[in-house]
């Protein structure tokens, strides 16, 4: 089957959790078909800050106004989470995505309740706040509303240059020490960007970004996330260098790994796009994987383990130091968390 124009994922694999599931004819494909469009479902959600226990993930909580991610990226590890929902980790994961049009409104009640603890939030902890999904929907914007009125800081991941569209929420979260963003960049090819995460923002366009957050006063650093071994691990100096100049100030990176059915969606996009590096490519996955294609063990799975993993990481720190990125990520504070008065009280 051909690539799908404007997706990541070339195809639908099977739904790990069903016994059914319709396979396309490969060999002869209807020309006729119709490129898959995105369809908005709504999600009814009661809740909406999520939990999470992972020692090597830097927060605690997390919200996640959509499920599913127009995006694209073809190696995305939250794939595989649109199969607990019915679909498949393909093109569903692109064109299925469900909407929390109550996001906002639950975000405020929980944050209301006696027993929240103030504590940093992170936006996107799973897929994208800043998704084209966002433009319409603007639920990244109404839960960063609920939370500058709150003054609960909030930690924002992205690869959207939308998220400049907030800046004057941002801001106002940044004068209490509660906001920072992070700004995830995997290469600075323009045609690999189209191809491997095909709706995200550019590269210039998320140096941009970059820059605008920074002049605004607002602490943003950036992801070298994921490290594709044998596809972008070269580029680790020049993605630095590049965002220090932009005005980042702290840096972070992860490594690629390939969870349930991403192994085999990351496997098709090889060979559509890189067939002659596939078996270099997997072959240094495996490297940092202990031989398999993931590891989800904590401790391992953002970094990998083995001799060509310790390169990366040495590679990473080298030029961090090199591009001037020597601050840690920011201890955003909690301090002047508040409950607004409710619309009862603001009549007297």
């Amino acid at each position: 089957m051909a690539p799908v124009r404007g997706r990541g994922a070339g195809s639908n694999p099977p739904n790990r959790f069903t016994k059914r599931s319709v396979v396309p004819d490969a060999e002869a494909p209807d020309p006729e078909e119709p490129l898959p469009r995105t369809q908005f479902l709504k999600d009814t959600a009661r809740t909406i800050i999520a939990r999470n226990d992972s020692p090597d993930v830097g927060f605690e909580t997390s919200v996640n106004p959509y499920r599913g991610c127009e995006h694209g990226c073809v190696y995305c590890y939250a794939r595989p989470f649109h199969e607990y929902l019915g679909f498949s980790p393909g093109i569903d994961f692109e064109t299925k995505i469900l909407v929390k049009e109550d996001a906002p409104a639950l975000l405020r009640e929980e944050l209301s309740s006696p027993k929240w603890k103030p504590q940093t939030i992170a936006l996107s902890g799973v897929t994208d706040c800043y998704q084209p999904a966002e433009r319409k929907f603007r639920l990244t914007r109404g839960c960063l509303e609920v939370l500058a009125e709150f003054r609960n800081p909030a930690i924002i991941i992205t690869k959207n240059h939308l998220v400049t569209r907030d800046v004057d929420l941002l801001s106002e979260l940044a004068r209490h020490r509660a906001a920072a963003v992070v700004v995830s960049i995997t290469t600075l090819d323009a045609a690999l960007v189209r191809s491997m995460e095909p709706r995200t923002s550019t590269p210039a366009r998320r140096l941009a970004a970059i820059d605008a957050l920074a002049a605004a006063g607002i602490p943003v650093g950036v992801n070298v996330a994921p490290i594709i071994p044998g596809l972008t691990d070269a580029e680790v100096p020049a993605i630095l260098k590049a965002a220090a100049a932009a005005g980042a100030s702290f840096a972070g990176h992860t490594v690629l790994r390939l969870p349930y059915a991403v192994k085999e969606i990351f496997e098709k996009w090889l060979d559509d796009h890189f067939p002659d590096r596939k078996k270099k490519v997997l072959h240094r996955v495996q490297d940092v994987r202990g031989g398999a294609l993931n590891d989800p063990r904590f401790g391992s799975r953002m970094s990998g383990e083995g001799e060509y993993a310790k390169q990366i990481s040495a590679l990473f720190e080298l030029s961090k130091k090199k591009a001037g990125l020597t601050e840690d990520s920011p201890e955003l504070s909690a301090a002047a968390f508040r409950v607004p008065p409710g619309p009862q009280l603001t009549l007297f």
